[in-house]
């Protein structure tokens, strides 16, 4: 399986779109990261990416796809999707398997309410529908030290905010090195999709999604905040809600069950999602 995996680049109206592909299932799935996607892409990653995520290439052939690399000011979360659509028309990607994660659950919900027919099942992850306070103060805050350049007390807001205090006790040690390790030459496409996260709002057209859908939160969200993912699926007409009470934005890394669970689901008879 790791042979299997590469790294691609799209042409996508007059710029690329960086993808990481690994796995040769029948099934296709579909993964868009989060926010960190604007610090930097799946570029080069596919090794590294083809094995924190191998469980999921046991019946599916996966892509993990970043934002295209050139981003106009004020492009949304919606014109996003589009861009994601195109793409997958692109590489003939169809009827796929999608999971979003923070911001890519945000562009993976207009993926499903403008282009349908390439959402098969659909996996919304620590995310919400529309901007709320919580958001706005953690995203807000992210993007006056992106202005700022302060990239070491960036990375560490976001840690802090994502992790649980289990796990940010055995890695606040590694602080020190944030500030050099990974930094982007500038933060001009973070700042881009950072804003877009503050104007996303798919509230009044969420009961449109008719593909059965999963909405993964957690109790101790410091991002989105826990309510956002119960909105999620009391909005979204076939959907499922699980939340993992103890832990917060970052429980797609922490909860050992996470893959499992969300393989359950992709899996399991139409009629009848287990999770």
């Amino acid at each position: 399986m790791m042979s299997g995996a590469k790294s691609g680049q799209v042409p996508i109206n007059g710029t690329t779109m960086d993808y990481v592909s690994f796995g040769s299932g029948e099934k296709t799935l579909i993964m868009l990261p989060g926010l960190g996607d604007g610090l930097t892409t799946v570029k080069g990653m596919a090794y590294v990416l083809a094995l924190l995520y191998h469980r999921y290439a046991r019946n599916h052939s996966v892509y993990l796809f970043s934002r295209k690399n050139d981003l106009p000011e004020g492009c949304s979360t919606r014109d996003m999707a589009r861009d994601q659509a195109q793409v997958m028309e692109t590489l003939g990607l169809t009827n796929a398997d999608v999971i979003g994660i923070s911001q890519g659950g945000m562009i993976a919900q207009y993926l499903a309410i403008d282009h349908p027919y390439l959402v098969h099942r659909l996996v919304l992850t620590v995310t919400l529908a529309k901007q709320n306070e919580t958001i706005q103060k953690a995203v807000s805050g992210w993007m006056r030290m992106a202005r700022q350049g302060d990239y070491r007390g960036l990375m560490i807001d976001i840690a802090e905010k994502s992790y649980s205090e289990k796990y940010l006790k055995k890695y606040r040690h590694l602080y020190p090195f944030l500030g050099f390790l990974g930094k982007p030459n500038d933060f001009g496409r973070f700042l881009i999709q950072a804003g877009s996260c503050l104007h996303h709002d798919t509230s009044a057209e969420l009961e449109t999604i008719g593909c059965p859908t999963l909405v993964i939160g957690g109790g101790q969200d410091q991002i989105v905040g826990p309510k956002a993912s119960i909105e999620l699926a009391d909005r979204i007409p076939n959907s499922e809600l699980f939340l993992y009470q103890d832990l917060g934005h970052a429980l797609y890394e922490e909860a050992k069950d996470f893959p499992e669970r969300v393989l359950r689901f992709l899996e399991a008879p139409v009629s009848k999602s287990v999770l």
